[in-house]
């Protein structure tokens, strides 16, 4: 498995992760909402250089307050690229309580939600190489800050949303891993 480039400068770190959200977010269909916000150009990359979860978690926390602060038809939605922390999965998901506090103790809950991506992103009872794994899996460790009103909207437009992880599932498996490695878009075997 590749490791995040740690000398890759800020547009660098977002070119890699905008690659990523084009060929395989939207390109395989993985989140049918990404696309309309992309073109609209209402996601907002923001690259974190904290090297401490106390760093990270104040960069959220100016980062929550931002969105929930500017009108959706400015930002939609948030990615926080952290690639100087975190780096570990387990690290990372257990710091993902620590989000969900952060928006339950700013107030912000129904407002705001915190979805994951992380290079080595694992699902629950799954082996590191699980193929499945690669939906969540990114080129760098990625807190997704999403909108609760724009997920709402989104949903009613797309009745099968209930349906989207297992067809992401088989559409990653009909991919495989040498797919995936073609795409180059992140972390690979």
């Amino acid at each position: 498995m590749s490791t995040p480039n740690l000398n890759a400068d800020d547009d660098q770190i977002i070119a890699a992760t905008e690659r990523w959200l084009e060929k395989a977010v939207i390109g395989l269909n993985l989140c049918p909402f990404a696309k309309a916000v992309h073109i609209k150009k209402q996601v907002r990359y923001v690259v974190a250089n904290a090297t401490t979860v106390e760093a990270l978690l104040e960069t959220l926390m100016n980062e929550l307050q931002c969105l929930s602060d500017t009108p959706a038809e400015l930002v939609d939605t948030t990615l926080l690229i952290h690639p100087f922390v975190l780096n570990d999965f387990v690290d990372y998901n257990e710091f993902l309580d620590v989000a969900d506090a952060a928006v339950e103790d700013m107030h912000l809950d129904g407002e705001i939600q915190v979805a994951s991506f992380h290079p080595q992103y694992q699902f629950a009872d799954t082996d590191i190489n699980d193929i499945g794994n690669y939906t969540n899996r990114a080129p760098y460790p990625i807190l997704h800050l999403l909108r609760e009103d724009s997920i709402e909207r989104a949903v009613e437009a797309f009745p099968e949303a209930s349906e989207i992880f297992e067809k992401n599932i088989e559409t990653i498996e009909k991919l495989g891993h040498d797919g995936w490695d073609a795409l180059d878009v992140g972390p690979a075997r």
